[in-house]
């Protein structure tokens, strides 16, 4: 079954940031992407006959034939852009990924005509310390946070993003800036492999939840924080959002649930 006219964007920007990881740029052709929430999702699709990328593996579920392969990626561009962007990871044993993988600027693909999902800023008061807690592609939806309006809250900001080595922390030169620019905002990077690093590596290489219980918030900000001050956002490795999620629930912060509100909000891939 031909499934093109299925189609409705072109790919405007295709940068590999690491031998898996990609930012891409997609276009809407002919409609508009109406506005979203920082932090919200939307589906991508290709159909199973798109050529696949030759660094993928063999695929460990034969796709319909009949039907896009569609899966949901955060976003990472602002909330008022014509284009979406999004931080891609290949999973090389994958059915989407090894075929988006393989497209060039100007190729088509599918994308969903709404953004959703409830790991968005506009549910925590301005004036409450937001830590952004992100491993790999898990730092896309805080950038549409930071690009869109999030500097411009009154409480604290601080992005923790942690990744193998440093070529895997995407998007490290603009949060080194926006650090730079605003005096409410850090950026704190960590990797677990410094001995792959070529020029060295000179930054934390302890894993997130050695970095929070050393006291990093008390280091960089002064004070303590507690469920009646911060909100925390997670997203990313499993083991590193259970983690985290256990350890913030020792010190009274609970999951925040759309009946049940809470200072820990999770996005787990």
């Amino acid at each position: 079954m031909d499934l093109t006219h299925e189609l409705n964007c072109r790919i405007i920007q295709n940068i590999q940031v690491s031998p898996i990881m990609r930012i891409i740029k997609v276009s809407p052709e002919g409609w508009q992407f109406p506005e979203f929430e920082p932090g919200q999702f939307v589906a991508l699709g290709l159909p199973p006959d798109a050529a696949r990328s030759a660094d993928s593996s063999d695929e460990h579920a034969v796709p319909n034939p009949d039907k896009l392969i569609k899966r949901a990626y955060s976003i990472a561009s602002s909330s008022t852009e014509d284009s979406v962007e999004f931080y891609i990871t290949l999973v090389h044993s994958g059915q989407l990924t090894p075929r988006i993988f393989n497209l060039q600027i100007g190729d088509k693909i599918f994308m969903g005509k709404k953004a959703v999902g409830m790991f968005t800023l506009d549910q925590v008061d301005e004036e409450r310390n937001v830590v952004l807690i992100a491993t790999g592609t898990g730092v896309a939806p805080y950038m549409s946070m930071l690009r869109s309006n999030a500097l411009r809250r009154k409480g604290r900001i601080m992005v923790i993003h942690g990744a193998a080595n440093s070529w895997d922390l995407g998007y490290s030169s603009e949060l080194k800036l926006l650090a730079n620019m605003f005096p409410n905002f850090i950026y704190y990077p960590t990797i677990t492999e410094p001995e792959k690093e070529p020029t060295g590596w000179y930054g934390d290489t302890r894993f997130i939840q050695d970095i929070w219980d050393s006291g990093i918030a008390k280091e960089k900000w002064g004070i303590e924080t507690t469920p009646d001050n911060t909100d925390f956002f997670l997203c990313g490795n499993p083991k590193m959002v259970e983690g985290m999620k256990e350890e913030l629930s020792k010190h009274g912060f609970r999951e925040h649930k759309r009946k049940e509100p809470g200072q820990i909000h999770a996005e787990e891939f």
